[in-house]
C-alpha cells in the first residue's frame, strides 16, 4: 500500500471516529468543515484546475437552502424531495450565469461573479416569500427510515458521506479524459482547442459542476441549522470559499478538505484568542488571514497539499501493455488529391494584410516547409488553417472539405494536430499526461462517465496510446517527470508526442527547430523523417535553412504575405527573389549557389 493510500485510510478512520467520541464542539467544527469542503472542492475544479476565478459561489449555497426552505415551509414538501428541486434551479441558474459571465476574460470574469454574488444576495434579503433578511424559520429535520437527523452527531455522518462522495467523483473527473482537457484550459484555451477540445462547453460544464456542490452543501447547511438567513451568502463568504481552495491548494481535491480544515479551525482558535490578546472584540482574525496569505504565497504558491505532497515519492501510474487500442482518429475520405489546398487564402487586420491570396498544396506524404522572412505571414498562415483566425477571403480545405469558418476544435477533430511556435506545455503535469492529452479526440468518456470511474477501460487504453507514442519519439526515461522539468529541446519533443497520440493526418509544427542546439536538431529531422515514413504528413514554419533544407520535400516561401516561389530545395536555393528577400543580393550580381 503506497504512501498516499494510508494517509487516505487514516483520514478516514479518524473521520469515522469524530461522530462517535469527539467532544460536540468539534462535531460541530466538522459539520462546518465538510460543509464548506464541497464548495471549495467545486472552486478547486474551477477555479484551480480550469482556471475561472469565481467569487460568487456562496450565492449558490443559499439557492440551494432558500429552495429547500422555501418549498418545506410554504408547502409542506418533503426535503429528499426539494434536493433534486434545488439541483434543478441551481443548473438552470448555473447555465444562464455561466453563458453571459464565461465569455468574458481577464480582470472583468472575477468581476461578473462578485456582482452576480452580490445581485443574488440582496434577492435573498429582499423578497418576502423568502423571509427578507429576518430569513425563514420552521425547517423540518431530515428523516431517513427511522433515523431523524436532529442531532449533530447523526448530521456528521450524513454530511461526511456526501463529502467523501463528492471527493471521489472530483478526484475521477481530475484524473480522466475531461479533466485534462480541463487542466489543458489553465495553459490556454487555444491550446486546449488544438487537440478538439471545446473550451467553451467545459468551462460551462466546470461552472456548472461548481455550482451543484455548493448547492449540495446549502442544502444540508439548511437542514443542519434548521433556519436560514441571506448573511452566510454573502460576497464575504463567496471570498472566504476561495481563500479556502487556494489555502489547501487549488490544484488538488485534498485541498479542498485541508483548505476547509485550516481556515475554519484557524478562524474558531483566532476568534478565541486575538479578543483576549488585544482586549476587545472584532474580526481581526482576517487581519491575520491576510498576513498568512501573503506568506503562503511567498513560500507555498500552490498551496499546502501540493508543498507537502512533494515531499513524498511522485505516483507512477500503472500502465496496461496489453491495452487494446483507442480508436482511431477521424480521417478525410479524400485523399486521392491534395491533404491540404490553401486556395487564394486572405487576411487583413484593417488596413493591414498579413497573408495576400496565398495559395499552395500538400500531398499525403509530403514535408513541406514554409518560410520566409520575419513578418512574412508564416505564422498568421499557420492560424489560418488551425482556425485560431478566421478567412478575410479565399478558402482552405482539408481531404477535399472546406474548414474555412469551422473552430479549432472542429478542425482538430479532422485530423490535424499541431505544435506551437512558443512551447505550450503544462509543466507540472507529467510527461504522459501531456502527450494523454493529445488522444482528447480519440476518446469518448464525458464528465458523468469520468466523474463514476466508468472510463477505466478507455483511460488504461489512453495512458497506453502516450506511452507508445512517448516511445516513439525517444523520451521514455522522461515519461513520469513533470514536463516542466524537460530542457527546452526535450519540451519540444513532448509537443509532438502529444499531436501524435491524436493520430492527425496533417501535422502543423510551429518552429520545432527553434533554440535547439545542433545534435537535438539532427535527432528531431531524424524523428521527422521517420515519421513520413509512416505516413505522416507534415507542414512546417522553419527560420533554419540548413534544417528545412536537408528535410522538406517542397518548399513555399512567403514575403509581406505572398508566395514568393514555391519549389524543391535545390531549386529554391537558387532562386533570385528568395535571395534577395534574404539576403538583399544585387540584381546585376550573377545568382549565388548557397544554401540559405
Amino acid at each position: 500500500m503506497t504512501i498516499r493510500r494510508i494517509g487516505v485510510v487514516a483520514f478516514v478512520v479518524v473521520l469515522a471516529l469524530v461522530p462517535l467520541a469527539a467532544p460536540a464542539f468539534w462535531v460541530t467544527l466538522a459539520n462546518y468543515i465538510g460543509l464548506y469542503t464541497m464548495v471549495a472542492l467545486g472552486l478547486v475544479l474551477l477555479t484551480g484546475v480550469a482556471g475561472q476565478t469565481s467569487f460568487g459561489q456562496a450565492a449558490f449555497v443559499g439557492v440551494g437552502a432558500y429552495t429547500t426552505a422555501f418549498l418545506t415551509t410554504h408547502f409542506g414538501v418533503s426535503p429528499w424531495l426539494t434536493l433534486p428541486a434545488a439541483i434543478v434551479l441551481t443548473f438552470a441558474v448555473a447555465l444562464a450565469l455561466g453563458f453571459i459571465t464565461l465569455r468574458m476574460q481577464g480582470h472583468y470574469l472575477p468581476l461578473a461573479t462578485i456582482a452576480w454574488g452580490i445581485s443574488l444576495f440582496f434577492l435573498f434579503g429582499n423578497l418576502e416569500s423568502l423571509g427578507g433578511h429576518t430569513g425563514v424559520t420552521g425547517i423540518p429535520a431530515l428523516t431517513l427510515a427511522s433515523i431523524e437527523f436532529k442531532e449533530e452527531r447523526h448530521f456528521c455522518v450524513l454530511i461526511w458521506i456526501v463529502t467523501l462522495a463528492s471527493l471521489w467523483t472530483t478526484h475521477n473527473l481530475l484524473d480522466s479524459r475531461p479533466g485534462r482537457a480541463l487542466r489543458a484550459m489553465k495553459g490556454g484555451v487555444d491550446m486546449a482547442e488544438a487537440f478538439g477540445v471545446n473550451a467553451a462547453r467545459l468551462k460551462i460544464v466546470a461552472f456548472v459542476y461548481a455550482a451543484l456542490l455548493a448547492c449540495v452543501s446549502g442544502w444540508l447547511y439548511a437542514h443542519l441549522q434548521r433556519f436560514v438567513n441571506p448573511s452566510p451568502f454573502g460576497i464575504n463568504q463567496g471570498i472566504e470559499y476561495l481563500f479556502m481552495a487556494v489555502v489547501g491548494g487549488a490544484g488538488s481535491v485534498w485541498g479542498a478538505v485541508v483548505g476547509a480544515t485550516l481556515i475554519t479551525v484557524l478562524k474558531q482558535m483566532l476568534q478565541d484568542v486575538l479578543p483576549t490578546l488585544l482586549g476587545r472584540s472584532g474580526n481581526f482574525e482576517i487581519v491575520v488571514f491576510g498576513v498568512l496569505m501573503i506568506v503562503l504565497l511567498q513560500f507555498a504558491r500552490n498551496g499546502v497539499v501540493d508543498w507537502a505532497l512533494r515531499l513524498l515519492p511522485r505516483r507512477r501510474p500503472r500502465l496496461d501493455d496489453d491495452a487494446a487500442p483507442l480508436a482511431p482518429g477521424e480521417k478525410p475520405h479524400d485523399v486521392a488529391g491534395p491533404l491540404l489546398d490553401v486556395r487564394n487564402a486572405r487576411k487583413a487586420f484593417g488596413g493591414l494584410v498579413a497573408v495576400d491570396d496565398l495559395t499552395f498544396r500538400v500531398m499525403p506524404g509530403e514535408i513541406v516547409g514554409l518560410i520566409g522572412p520575419n513578418g512574412a505571414g508564416k505564422s498568421t498562415t499557420f492560424a489560418l488553417i488551425s482556425g485560431e483566425l478566421p478567412l478575410t477571403s479565399g478558402d482552405i480545405a482539408f481531404g477535399g472539405q472546406s474548414i474555412a469558418g469551422k473552430t479549432p476544435f472542429a478542425i482538430a477533430r479532422l485530423g490535424i494536430g499541431r505544435t506551437f511556435q512558443h512551447v505550450r506545455l503544462l509543466p507540472a503535469m507529467s510527461v504522459q499526461d501531456n502527450v494523454a492529452l493529445g488522444a482528447y479526440r480519440r476518446g469518448r468518456a464525458g464528465v458523468v462517465r469520468a466523474a463514476l470511474r466508468l472510463d477505466s477501460a478507455e483511460e488504461r487504453r489512453t495512458q497506453a496510446v502516450a506511452m507508445r507514442e512517448i516511445v516513439r519519439v525517444g523520451l521514455a526515461e522522461h515519461a513520469h517527470d513533470e514536463a516542466g522539468s524537460l530542457p527546452l529541446g526535450k519540451q519540444r519533443i513532448v509537443e509532438i508526442a502529444r499531436a501524435l497520440a491524436s493520430d492527425p493526418s496533417l501535422l502543423l509544427l510551429d518552429e520545432p527547430a527553434a533554440g535547439l542546439r545542433y545534435m537535438e536538431k539532427q535527432a528531431l529531422a531524424e524523428l521527422l523523417r521517420a515519421l513520413k515514413r509512416d505516413g505522416v504528413t507534415i507542414l512546417l514554419v522553419e527560420h533554419d535553412m540548413d534544417f528545412v533544407m536537408g528535410l522538406t520535400d517542397r518548399l513555399v516561401v512567403m514575403d509581406f504575405g505572398q508566395k514568393l516561389a514555391e519549389g524543391e530545395p535545390a531549386a529554391i536555393q537558387r532562386d533570385r527573389r528568395v535571395l534577395e528577400a534574404y539576403l538583399g543580393v544585387d540584381e546585376a550580381a550573377p545568382a549565388p549557389a548557397i544554401a540559405i
